[in-house]
């Protein structure tokens, strides 16, 4: 009997060990994902900023772009209208603008 009380205290213990144990890797496994996520969310706020001011640049150049865009849109207008009336005192009738010049010409857009 004492043999068979050996066995199942040795057991008892073998499985308390690989319990323990078990449970002791999954604590530092929680432990280190808790230290590690300011460190983590740190790094994804730079990465996140570095996205933001590349992202901010580009937009900036595109509006300077549709700036200077719309400065010569307007530019070559009045060019083309003095033409026009240029044509118009020669006596020369000129063509009728595109229809996308002539909504231009209407709406400013």
């Amino acid at each position: 009997m004492n043999g068979w009380l050996g066995l199942g205290g040795a057991v008892v213990t073998v499985v308390g060990v690989i319990v323990t144990g078990w449970l002791t890797y999954r604590g530092g496994r929680a432990a280190a994902s808790i230290q590690a996520e300011p460190n983590q969310r740190a790094a994804d706020l730079a990465a996140f900023r570095e996205i933001r001011d590349d992202m901010q640049k580009d937009i900036d150049d595109l509006k300077a772009e549709a700036r200077s865009l719309r400065s010569l849109v307007r530019a070559f207008a009045v060019y083309v209208g003095e033409l026009t009336s240029q044509m118009r005192g020669a006596g020369i009738e000129p063509p009728a603008p595109p229809e996308r010049v002539d909504e231009y010409n209407r709406t400013g857009v």
